[in-house]
């Protein structure tokens, strides 16, 4: 493996964090309504686990309803039970054929809550981030000391290495701050 190599797979690995810490903020609800809340939740479907996504329409009519319209309307009770098993606190209503999540504004201690859970998100995409340089740098260390590369391009490997590690940081910080702004505002 080359210095460029490690340095483009640490790449996409930093992606995939940053793609993982935008999943997990759009299902942190905000007071608004929004698709995001309730895609990723999983509906026990004749046994299998399957996405709420592939199951139904979601739409959001207004800002404080969210309503879901599965293809097959025998599912709508497993739906149900999948929405009160997450931890959104909505209750679902239904008539039959279609779900309704009416989305109450947040009180105070669960915005409260809810800037907690923004920073443990967003501390651990941080972890995930320094751990996948260490790795990194590891790998480029071992390249130097079984002479595949020299020192001084271990070094300019390293010095690009951080580049990538500071890039992310700061989309961290980015996503957290607009996510924190969502949650505290009213």
């Amino acid at each position: 493996m080359s210095v460029k190599e490690i340095l483009h797979s640490t790449d996409e690995k930093m992606k995939k964090v940053i793609e993982f810490l935008g999943r997990e903020f759009s299902e942190i609800r905000t007071g608004r309504a929004h698709p995001g809340l309730v895609e990723g939740l999983h509906v026990d479907y004749y046994g299998t686990p399957t996405l709420l996504k592939t199951l139904a329409s979601i739409s959001v009519p207004d800002s404080h309803l969210i309503t879901i319209q599965p293809w097959d309307i025998s599912a709508i009770v497993e739906i149900e039970k999948a929405i009160q098993k997450s931890n959104l606190g909505i209750t679902p209503n239904n008539d039959g054929k279609v779900i309704r999540l009416s989305v109450p504004p947040l009180s105070k201690e669960r915005r409260q809550e809810l800037t907690k859970v923004v920073n443990k998100i967003s501390e651990e995409a941080r972890v995930s981030l320094r751990t996948i340089r260490r790795d990194s740098k590891e790998h480029l260390e071992k390249l130097e000391k079984d002479k595949i590369v020299s020192e001084d391009d271990k070094f300019k490997g390293l010095d690009e290495l951080q580049k990538l590690v500071d890039k992310y940081m700061v989309k961290v910080d980015e996503m957290h701050k607009t996510k924190d702004k969502e949650v505290t505002e009213f």
